[in-house]
């Protein structure tokens, strides 16, 4: 299993795992970003930075069985790595969805950010890989202790993860990561103490979702 500090990310750069080479993400991204192959990855798909990796599971890997989810756990226990799940929801994979958001969401308490197709995925990668780029660069000369603090608080995939939540917009996902701090917590909270940072309606949904 792939542990923090194992692989070192070239600044601006991405490694892949070798097992996508030639796949339309790959494709898609390159000359996007500055991708290189690797094949002792382990489990991990692509390193963004030498804190954050992105675990790709494809519409294939839902519909063949429960490999994924081994992979996801095993990957949780073993590493210190900011874990990000990128799923491919499909009109074939939808089925599985549910099961793969209780997993991860609820059980292993990582960030899952779910998308069409492996073209909307490098996309979300490119993005990803900006806010890694600005987050590294704020690091190297920003006070850490607030450098950490903003990071955590600004983590655009636990923003865009709480706004799956129906009836919960921008400013309401905000509020509540910066009460709650990471989307596992939220996930955690009674109503009551939902309702203190974005009203009744909106917990109630958060809450039930």
């Amino acid at each position: 299993p792939v542990t923090a500090g194992s692989i070192v990310v070239p600044y601006g750069h991405v490694i892949g795992n070798e097992k996508w080479r030639g796949s339309e993400v790959a494709q898609r991204l390159q000359g996007k970003v500055r991708l290189i192959f690797e094949d002792a990855l382990g489990l991990v798909d692509f390193h963004l930075s030498n804190r954050t990796c992105i675990l790709l599971i494809s519409e294939a890997d839902l519909v063949a069985g429960d490999e994924f989810k081994r992979r996801l756990v095993r990957f949780r226990n073993a590493s210190s790595l900011r874990g990000i799940v990128i799923v491919e929801k499909t009109p074939i994979s939808d089925q599985y969805y549910l099961g793969v958001q209780k997993l991860v969401v609820l059980e292993l308490g990582m960030v899952l950010l779910p998308v069409a197709n492996q073209g909307e995925a490098s996309q979300l990668i490119i993005q990803l890989v900006s806010f890694c780029v600005r987050e590294q660069s704020r690091d190297r000369g920003a006070n850490p202790f607030l450098g950490k603090q903003r990071a955590q608080l600004a983590e655009p995939a636990a923003l865009r993860a709480v706004q799956q939540i129906p009836g919960v917009g921008r400013t309401k996902a905000l509020l509540s990561l910066q009460r709650f701090g990471s989307v596992r917590r939220l996930c955690n909270a009674a109503v009551r103490e939902l309702e203190q940072v974005v009203g009744q309606a909106a917990a109630q949904q958060i809450y039930t979702f």
